[in-house]
């Protein structure tokens, strides 16, 4: 019998399982070899697809592809459950040794889970999915897989040395200094040999497909020396062009240089404080690629809130850089999570739609790569399969947080422990980047800083000379509603000639910009409005229009949501904020005056009465203290220093902050009673799933690793309503990318066209989606999945159209 793993779509070849297993192995080998746990990763990576070495699925395969119109329900025969088995198997028939039989539940677990999500070691209905995968499940041919294996892929002796080589590693690996207990750090190593086999065995199965073999990514040394030359080039050439020798500039250059000279310390979490306006992005990029050479990283990742910010920052460093194929901008999924059903349910072998969607590249394998805090923390804890095939490149990076005050406060303990994962066994740096640090030291699972954590020490001199605003309180004592704002909107156009005005919801910036129009309609004044229902592209067409008008000093009104006020290198002369968390506040006044060649220009903190924030707790809050704050220095004008945006202001209102939001800090999840943080890193407590477990069984279960890693990546959501990503026509690019996804496409196409369709998507929402399709608004495309827009759909003015009319609907931001 000649096993087959795949057949290649094109000319029929078969890929056997043998070649199969060897070339996952190596790559995963590789992958696991970053983190010192080579072995592990490289075991899961033999074993994977054992099953297939049964007669099964060898009729299986042949019979589906002599049949492509009418094949065999997909997922008939399981090939994933005996490698697992095999190993299992082979592990309890020795003497009983823990790190074996931990080695076997990582390494197991993965096999069972790589074609959908890693499995329940203890479940919350107090049973084992794992075990029963492992112990339960009949396979009626092991026997005969085994031997096939052993006598195809790795003899019984070699196939012990391996797996002795494996537990050596994860004996090192346990004993390692962390601050991550025993448990929680288990729970990220499986994460981690997960992450490498599905990336091995998806980047060898789409080579197989494009008839080419797999060579270890090129050193970025070369590369990072060359950026770091064409970087500090530039940053030459914006010093001896400029003669503004203002205190802004002089900081801005002192704290670069600081940056640099800080990128020869250790690797760990450290934190940049840089005011807003400060130059960060270029600062951070300087240490970035400095640290990198000096530590060997491999890539320089930045995560950030905004999309917005991510279109900026990413353009600019490609012009720096001058590299526009490798500085990968990544937005959002294009396509969702094809293993939602958790069902091993792919055509196996054979190449579809769906094996297609997967086998795409995108796991981050790029040098520079820029990225929102919603991917970096699905990353870790979502469902499926692609989202966690990129964690390993997380790992020997130099990761920059801008604007890291934007984690949402249900998942500060699990942000915090994954960047302790990534500082103790990742060996990558991490840089903290914000002008508002929050106080991630001050939760329970604590992110754990070295004792001198700040790149650049604070300076009142720095804070002065970056003072650049007058900050108006007009929130404490009387309320907005659209119609007073839009007049008061006005009386600064008329002093100012520009204004900015952020509001907290969509509903109320959409009510604005409408009165604002009509109330400026004979004043020759420009209005925009800027909303997270416009595409990337979109919306970065719109701000380059803005700093034109911006730069003619012409009068000019611009209508938002908060997507602007973080890291948006753009400049008003006036700013209105909504009343929000102080953090926001700061980071809207950035927008003002924000290079300081005027005096001191006015921020307006108001309180817009029609704003309806009951299903955004975190700005209700955030509002509530800044307000109380706001009181304090009406009663006392020396309270904080003086200053709203002093390190003092800021300390107070975060440990506020997250004292109001302590019990949620864990990520509560109300149906299970339970938080996630207690999911994933189970204990032995009374209220624990393993004493819920031997009330049930009788007994404790035969197993070392506890946690529902499962269960926790089914409830896990960094935003309370989960969004589908849709591709828009917007411009001819927009349009030409929907009209290549109805085609005919190679995966190699398929890569690059997912990629370029990203700044062409928005999020919606499920009443969206619904809306949408009842007018007629939807396409599908790929077999229905992906989704794109009607041309009818989407606004040139306002973007999405879920009525399908031209018009714009009212949602939350």
């Amino acid at each position: 019998m000649q096993s087959i793993a795949h057949i290649r779509q094109s000319d029929g070849r078969i890929q056997t399982v043998e070649e199969h297993s060897h070339s996952v192995r190596q790559i995963a080998e590789w992958i696991g070899d970053k983190i010192g746990v080579k072995h592990i990763a490289g075991l899961a990576g033999l074993l994977h697809d054992a099953g297939k070495f049964s007669v099964k699925f060898v009729n299986y395969i042949l019979t589906a592809s002599r049949n492509p119109d009418n094949p065999p329900k997909r997922g008939s025969v399981d090939h994933s459950t005996a490698g697992g088995q095999l190993l299992d198997r082979f592990v309890k028939a020795g003497p009983r040794d823990k790190n074996l039989y931990l080695l076997a539940e990582i390494v197991c677990n993965a096999i069972i889970s790589h074609h959908a999500y890693l499995h329940d070691y203890i479940s919350p209905e107090a049973e084992s999915p794992y075990l029963t995968r492992i112990q339960n499940k009949h396979i009626d041919d092991l026997d005969a897989i085994t031997d096939c294996f052993h006598k195809l892929v790795l003899d019984r002796e070699h196939f012990r040395r391996y797996v002795e080589s494996a537990a050596q590693e994860l004996a090192v690996f346990l004993t390692k200094p962390s601050s991550e207990d025993g448990r929680s750090r288990l729970m990220f190593l499986a994460k981690y040999v997960f992450s490498a086999l599905i990336d091995a065995d998806r980047t060898d199965t789409r080579l197989f497909e494009e008839n080419k073999t797999w060579s270890p990514p090129t050193d970025t040394k070369n590369l990072f020396v060359n950026y770091y030359e064409k970087l500090l080039n530039k940053l030459s050439e914006l010093n001896q062009d400029s003669e503004d020798i203002s205190p802004v500039n002089y900081y801005r250059r002192l704290m670069s240089d600081s940056c640099d000279n800080f990128a020869e310390q250790p690797s760990d979490i450290y934190k940049l404080s840089i005011p807003t306006g400060g130059g960060k992005t270029l600062a951070s990029l300087r240490y970035g690629l400095k640290h990198a050479l000096h530590r060997h990283k491999e890539r320089v990742i930045y995560i950030v809130p905004y999309t917005t910010i991510i279109e900026q920052n990413a353009e600019e460093v490609r012009k720096i850089l001058q590299d526009d194929e490798r500085v990968l901008e990544h937005h959002s999924n294009v396509v969702d999570d094809l293993d939602h059903t958790y069902e091993d349910e792919w055509a196996d072998g054979l190449v579809n739609v769906d094996q297609k969607l997967k086998l795409v590249k995108d796991n981050w394998d790029a040098p520079i790569i820029f990225t929102t805090m919603v991917q970096f923390l699905n990353v870790f804890y979502a469902h499926g399969s692609r989202n966690i095939r990129r964690l390993h490149n997380l790992s020997r990076s130099v990761i920059v947080f801008d604007e890291v005050q934007k984690v949402p406060v249900h998942c500060v303990s699990l942000f915090n422990r994954a960047l302790n994962f990534l500082r103790d066994f990742g060996d990558s740096s991490i840089v903290l980047c914000t002008a508002t640090q929050p106080a991630l030291d001050y939760v329970e699972h604590k992110l754990n800083l070295p004792a001198k954590a700040d790149m650049i020490p604070r300076s009142n001199d720095i804070a002065c000379a970056f003072k650049r605003v007058n900050v108006i309180d007009r929130a404490s004592q009387e309320t907005f509603n659209t119609e007073k704002l839009a007049s008061f909107v006005r009386e600064q156009v008329e002093k100012l000639s520009n204004v900015l005005v952020i509001l907290n919801t969509r509903t109320v910036v959409k009510k604005l910009y409408v009165q604002l129009k009509e109330l400026l309609a004979d004043d020759e004044c420009s209005i925009y409005h800027l909303s997270t229902s416009m595409c990337p592209a979109h919306r970065a067409d719109k701000l380059q229009e803005i700093r034109s008008r911006l730069e003619r000093n012409e009068k000019l009104v611009c209508v938002s949501t908060q997507l602007i006020e973080a890291g948006v290198d753009i400049s008003f002369n006036c700013v209105i904020r909504s009343l929000a968390g102080l953090d926001s506040i700061a980071q809207a006044a950035g927008r003002c005056n924000r290079h300081g060649k005027d005096p001191l220009r006015p921020v307006f903190i108001i309180d817009h009465a029609e704003e309806n924030l009951d299903r955004l707790p975190e700005i209700r809050i955030g509002k509530s203290l800044t307000r109380a704050m706001l009181v304090d220095m009406r009663h006392d004008p020396c309270a904080y220093g003086g200053d709203i945006f002093s390190d003092a202001a800021i300390s107070r209102y975060f440990a506020d902050f997250y004292q109001h939001f302590r019990y949620q800090l864990n990520y509560f999840i109300p149906p299970l009673h339970r938080d996630m943080v207690s999911l994933l890193i189970s204990d032995d407590g009374p209220d624990s799933l393993v004493q819920a477990y031997v009330r049930n069984k009788g007994g404790r279960p035969p197993l070392f690793n506890l946690n529902s890693m499962r269960t926790a990546a089914q409830h896990f959501q960094v935003i309370d309503n989960p969004t589908t990503t849709v591709v828009v026509p917007y411009g001819e690019e927009g349009k030409k990318i929907i009209a290549c996804f109805n085609g005919e496409i190679s995966l190699a196409d398929l890569s690059s066209l997912m990629r370029r369709a990203q700044r062409y998507t928005v999020n919606l929402y499920k009443h969206e989606l619904n809306r949408l399709a009842k007018h007629d608004g939807l396409m599908s495309l790929m077999d229905g999945k992906i989704y794109a827009l009607m041309e009818t759909a989407y606004n040139l003015e306002y973007g999405l159209s879920p009525d399908n009319d031209g018009e714009w609907g009212v949602y939350l931001w």
